[in-house]
């Protein structure tokens, strides 16, 4: 249920729900060891049903190689100081930081330079990387995973600034390619007002929230059935950032923000909503990347 100013308070609601639960899987990287660590990097690894993903607390340079990439993957920051150079199938390119970055399928490398977070988001044909992860439960709610048609200019590096101010009736920066949906929400400052408030959930698809700043509680609940044995209590989840959040569908969830301070959160679903894509104006990218043709189900 969301608070009436909550842009998804238009969204359609889902309303099937059954057992049995799987658990939510949380990766706060705050404190343990990296799986991961280069010369001037240390990098965690967090898997859903559909997606992997790569955080990389970069202090100085490092290089990342795809070598026969299937499908176009994601690569984002938020830090202004970070500084990008990318060599794909389309050419190579020297950017700036505070963007996200789609990369095509085939051979790439993406150098990252300077001082911050960047994360990396893949769909699970990177069978590679997905050796990295905690296998991850697989959800039989979850539809096949099926990409959305390929742009019609063709598969190439495409960049996209995240200076975008806040819009009344928008929902956060929400930008889609084949493989998935990301959505750079509005930072808060601060706790979240516990009078405003989403507790919703998905039927059939994981949200994968990225915590890059601030502390947050992941409050869960999950449906009552006809099936008593497969009620479960409540849950509330306490991690500091960078941390992965993979809440699987039909999780009654909703986030807070928990500390002082700057919070900034990310979800990623894969493949891309359509409600969100549904909704006019919300998709940023949405004349690179058309919907699917056939009808929703």
């Amino acid at each position: 249920m969301f608070d009436p100013s909550d842009p998804r308070a238009s969204l359609a609601l889902n309303t099937t729900v059954g057992g049995p639960f799987q658990d939510v899987r949380l990766g706060d990287f705050s404190a343990p060891a990296p799986h991961e660590t280069g010369q001037d990097y240390r990098a965690w690894y967090q898997a859903s049903t559909n997606l992997i993903l790569r955080c990389v607390a970069l202090d100085g340079r490092a290089s990342f190689v795809r070598q026969g990439q299937m499908d176009e993957y994601v690569v984002f920051t938020l830090a202004p100081g970070i500084r990008f150079e990318v060599a794909c199938s389309s050419g190579s390119e020297a950017l700036p930081g505070n963007r996200l970055l789609i990369l095509p399928p085939g051979d790439s490398t993406v150098t990252i330079e300077g001082t911050g977070l960047v994360i990396f988001a893949f769909s699970a044909r990177a069978t590679d990387l997905a050796t990295l992860c905690p296998p991850p439960a697989r959800l039989s709610n979850i539809p096949p995973f099926q990409p959305w048609p390929d742009p019609p200019s063709g598969f190439r590096l495409r960049s996209y600034d995240l200076d975008i101010a806040p819009q009344s009736g928008r929902f956060g920066r929400i930008y889609r390619c084949t493989t998935m949906m990301v959505n750079v929400l509005d930072p808060r400052q601060g706790p979240r007002d516990p009078h405003m408030v989403s507790p919703h959930h998905h039927e059939h698809f994981e949200q994968v929230s990225v915590g890059l700043s601030g502390q947050w509680r992941y409050l869960l609940r999950w449906p009552w059935t006809s099936d008593m044995t497969q009620w479960r209590k409540d849950e509330a989840l306490d991690c500091g950032s960078p941390s992965v959040c993979v809440i699987p569908p039909p999780t009654i969830h909703t986030t807070l923000s928990a500390g002082p301070g700057h919070h900034q959160l990310i979800d990623i679903f894969a493949p891309p909503r359509f409600d969100f894509s549904e909704k006019s104006g919300w998709v940023l990218n949405a004349e690179d990347y058309p919907m699917p043709c056939e009808a929703r189900t």
